[in-house]
Formats: structure tokens, C-alpha cells, sequence
């Protein structure tokens, strides 16, 4: 895959190449989720119509995420304290995180001796997670986009943690571009075209598809209906290290979503099967569920939960796929000039990490880059062991002595001394 920006003399359009190659990297992990590999759908179609035809509808589907009115709001400098491709775990005290293994058992026992896998969520941070890391990454990202409370509610989208709102314009595929009558919108028009009526495509990023039954289960028509009966056809998806088919499965109950996730092949009987293990959850995890939920919903802090008084941070564990942050609505208080200063300590970051993978150089070197922007907020980050934390302070008088001990006090409050200097 690859991906074209014009370059634009627009004041917001100051973007960072990692950025958006996240973007890349998210779109084609996503379409393999959904469709599996690009190579069998090749060979089963050398002329491409049928490769086509699928990725154009889902390529569109998910840049309809970032079209706000006529535009396009792909990630740039304001987005610098958000990590696209993690996820963000929800901190749990030691009773709801007995509560939630006992539940992660009961799921188990559900699925009986298939080897499936569960998830759980709470609003839109990870609870809990038997998937290897980057399935957890590529289901996550789905689940906040299409399935949390909060997207079922608005009837939209969100990228939730990582972009508040809800696209304002939800356009379907070659209706995207009908304003602007770009070669690129005729290009994929081209390409839609060539055999793209013959070929029954999925289309799992659409908008306003799934709902909430009464049961709890979430259900769609996206994968089709059962013959006869109009009973929705289970979602399907592909797992990413075992290349394994796999049945969706979602249950939502208050603030708690749960995905199962169940192989095919163990399913001989198919829906009849998927109904009997939705029956065992609703008769054998009900309480437990409702437990959970209920822990839960008591300790957890709100969308400022994990904002630290002070501080606009971002802390990243690449090794887990997992990053924290400052909440959005204290992100938008920083000033142009910090996020333009933090944009381009990220950059340099990049750029020093990416040249030790090309040298062969320890990755896991420690690094800190400190400066002080246009308007005296002091930007720094310090890298170290596969973890990265970005920190801007923004009080004028603050010296580089300040705010490294700042930095110091940070990291053996909320990291456990990793990014310490001692």
C-alpha cells in the first residue's frame, strides 16, 4: 500500500511521516483482519478487480472517519500527544481485577475446548485480553471505532481516545471526493469499476450498522442474512499471527463490551452453534458480567481519569503496544507553539530510532531531547528500553532544571522510575 499527501500551505496541514505512516500501517492491518491475505484473493483473481473492488470500498469506508464537512483532518501537529496502532488500558484495583479473571474464566467456559479468545472493554479502554498484542491492537482499534457504547449511542464514529467528535459528513464510497474532481477520486473510480459489480464485498467499516439487541448481543447485517429467516449472518474476521478464521461475537452490558471470539472450523453446525454458546454466556456469565460493570463503573474517574495536574504527557510502551496520555480536552489548551515544538521533538525521535534500526545499533539506547519553544514551554522526551515519554510544561519561568526534575518526579510517580535519570 501507499499513501499520496499534497503537500498544503494550510497552517494545520504541519504533519509528521510516522503519522501518517501509522495511518498506512492501520488501514491494511485492518483490511486483513476482515479479508484476510492480499495474495490468495491475487491468485484467485490475477486481473486485480477482485482485490480492487474490496479495498477500494474499505479504504474509503475508513477514510470517511476523518472527513469533517469537505476536509480531510488527518493526523498533524495537534495530534502529537495521541499513538496511533496501541491501545489504552483502563487501570483496575486489585478486587475488579479479581473480579475480571473470574469473568476471562467464565468466557473461557463458554467456548468450551475451542481455542477461542475474549476481550474486554470499558467505555473505550482495554479491561482485559487473551489475543497476542497486535491482534489486541487491530480488534481494539475496530471496537473503538464500531462498537463502544459511546459509537452506538451517537450513531457515529469516533476515534475516541485518540480523536474526540464524530464525523460531521458520513458519505459513502465515491461520494467521498465528489467535491473536489481529483485525478486521485477518478483513479479509484477506475479501479472500483473493473468487476466491481460482480463481486459480493463486506464492507465492516460502514456507518450506523451495528445496534444493540435485546438480548445484549450486538448484531449487523454487514456479512448478510441468513437465507429464510433474515437472521443476521455472525461477523467473520481473521486473526493476524495464525492467519485462523474466526466468528465475532459482542456483548454489551451498560459501559462493558465483551468480544468473543470463536474459530470456525470448531463451529460444525455453524449459527445454531454461535446461538448455543450466546445462550451459555447469557445462562453462565450474566452475574459475573454485571459484577464487572458495575467495579468498574464505581472506580473509574471519568475521561479526565488519567490527567496528571500540571503535565501534558504522553507515555508509550512499544514493546506492549500500549500508550497513555494526557485526556484530549486538556491537550487543546496547549498553545500552537508548544504543539508545534512537540511535533518536532517527536520527529526527532523517529529519526533516531529508525537510523538505529538501520544501523543495527542498540534500539534500546536511552535518549532525551529537551527544548524550549517560542513561548518558553519546555518540550522533552526521553526514550529508553522499547518506552518512549513525551512531556511539555508550559509555565514561562520554569528553568531546564525545573523541568527535568519535573520530568524526574513524573516517572517515579507514574512509570516506576523507568525514564529516571539516576
Amino acid at each position: 500500500m501507499v499513501m499520496v499527501v499534497a503537500k498544503s500551505k494550510e497552517t494545520e496541514a504541519v504533519w509528521r511521516i510516522e503519522a501518517l505512516r501509522s495511518v498506512l500501517k492501520e488501514v491494511h492491518s485492518l483490511f486483513v483482519m476482515f479479508h484476510g491475505s492480499i495474495r490468495p484473493m491475487l491468485d484467485k483473481e490475477p486481473g486485480g478487480g477482485l482485490i480492487r473492488s474490496h479495498l477500494y470500498t474499505f479504504v474509503m469506508d475508513y477514510l470517511s472517519d476523518f472527513l469533517m464537512g469537505n476536509k480531510f483532518l488527518l493526523p498533524n501537529f495537534r495530534d502529537s500527544l495521541k499513538e496511533r496502532g496501541t491501545v489504552q488500558m483502563l487501570t483496575v484495583g486489585r478486587e475488579a481485577a479479581i473480579e475480571v479473571q473470574s469473568l476471562v474464566g467464565a468466557l473461557d467456559s463458554c467456548m468450551g475446548n475451542t481455542l477461542g479468545y475474549s476481550m474486554i472493554l470499558f467505555q473505550d479502554l482495554l479491561v482485559s485480553t487473551t489475543l497476542t498484542p497486535d491482534d489486541t491492537v487491530n480488534l481494539f482499534s475496530y471496537g473503538i471505532l464500531r462498537l463502544t457504547p459511546r459509537v452506538l449511542s451517537s450513531g457515529g464514529s469516533t476515534w475516541s481516545y485518540l480523536r474526540k467528535g464524530n464525523a460531521s459528513s458520513h458519505t459513502e464510497p465515491g461520494s467521498l471526493f465528489a467535491n473536489t474532481g481529483s485525478a486521485f477520486d477518478q483513479g479509484f473510480r477506475d479501479a472500483s469499476s473493473v468487476g466491481g459489480d460482480n463481486y459480493r464485498i463486506v464492507r465492516p467499516l460502514q456507518h450506523g450498522k451495528w445496534s444493540r439487541g435485546k438480548d445484549g448481543f450486538l448484531v449487523t447485517d454487514i456479512w448478510g442474512v441468513e437465507v429464510g429467516n433474515l437472521v443476521p449472518t455472525t461477523p467473520t474476521i481473521w486473526l493476524q499471527q495464525t492467519e485462523h478464521k474466526m466468528y465475532l461475537c459482542a456483548y454489551q452490558h451498560k459501559s462493558l463490551t465483551i468480544i468473543l471470539l470463536i474459530p470456525v472450523t470448531s463451529m460444525l453446525n455453524g449459527e445454531e452453534g454461535i446461538s448455543m454458546l450466546k445462550q451459555q454466556l447469557l445462562e453462565n456469565a450474566s452475574a459475573k458480567i454485571f459484577k464487572v460493570e458495575e467495579k468498574l463503573a464505581k472506580g473509574w474517574g471519568g475521561e479526565n481519569a488519567y490527567h496528571v495536574k500540571g503535565y501534558r504527557y504522553l507515555l508509550v510502551d512499544g514493546d506492549r503496544n500500549i500508550s497513555r496520555a494526557s485526556p484530549a480536552g486538556k491537550v487543546t489548551t496547549l498553545t500552537k507553539e508548544s504543539l508545534l515544538a512537540l511535533n518536532k521533538v517527536r520527529e526527532d525521535v523517529d529519526l533516531e530510532r529508525n537510523r538505529a534500526k538501520g544501523d543495527c545499533v542498540d534500539p534500546e539506547k536511552d535518549l532525551e531531547i529537551c527544548i524550549r519553544a517560542k513561548n518558553n514551554a519546555w518540550v522533552i522526551a526521553r526514550a529508553t528500553r522499547g518506552k518512549e515519554l513525551y512531556i511539555v510544561l508550559e509555565k514561562a519561568n520554569e528553568t531546564l532544571l525545573y523541568a527535568s526534575e519535573a520530568v524526574e518526579k513524573f516517572s517515579d510517580r507514574y512509570c516506576n522510575g523507568a525514564f529516571s535519570l539516576d
